[in-house]
């Protein structure tokens, strides 16, 4: 065990851990931020995304020792049930979602795509989103989302 600062969501944490500790499982036990999912456990699914430095990261296979100092930003940290971030309001508006379970890693993605290209076509979206599992088949509806959050970025 050894201290590990961590920036999360604009706040910085102090806590003693093995650096190798999975950044997911430190977020979830430790910071209570349930946002982020356990998936695959592989980095495959997508619904542990984050954002380190405002890039979309798989948290269930980053050893939290490679992000101490950098800014990681989880669902929680982008918005406010009050007031939701531009991706989450469209994903709200277009019912972008049926369980959910993915539904993180699906604005964790698109949010990372929009700071790199804000006014993506349907296929930059595509390509983005083509590693985020959905097995509900909400495609449709969160590709709808996607495009709606980039035309009104």
């Amino acid at each position: 065990m050894r201290p590990i600062s961590l920036r999360v969501n604009g706040k910085t944490h102090r806590l003693e851990l093995q650096p190798e500790t999975v950044l997911l499982f430190i977020l979830r036990n430790d910071l209570s931020l349930n946002g982020p999912k356990y998936g695959c456990g592989l980095g495959e699914c997508g619904a542990c995304t984050v954002l380190v430095d405002g890039v979309a990261a798989r948290s269930c296979c980053i050893p939290v020792g490679i992000v101490q100092g950098r800014e990681i930003t989880t669902l929680e940290g982008l918005g406010t049930p009050a007031n939701p971030h531009p991706v989450q309001a469209a994903f709200i508006a277009e019912q972008g979602a049926q369980c959910g379970y993915c539904l993180n890693g699906m604005i964790m993605t698109v949010t990372a795509l929009l700071r790199r290209d804000p006014h993506p076509a349907e296929p930059a979206i595509a390509e983005a989103l083509r590693y985020n599992l959905c097995r509900c088949g909400a495609h449709v509806e969160i590709m709808r989302a996607a495009l709606r959050a980039a035309a009104e970025a």
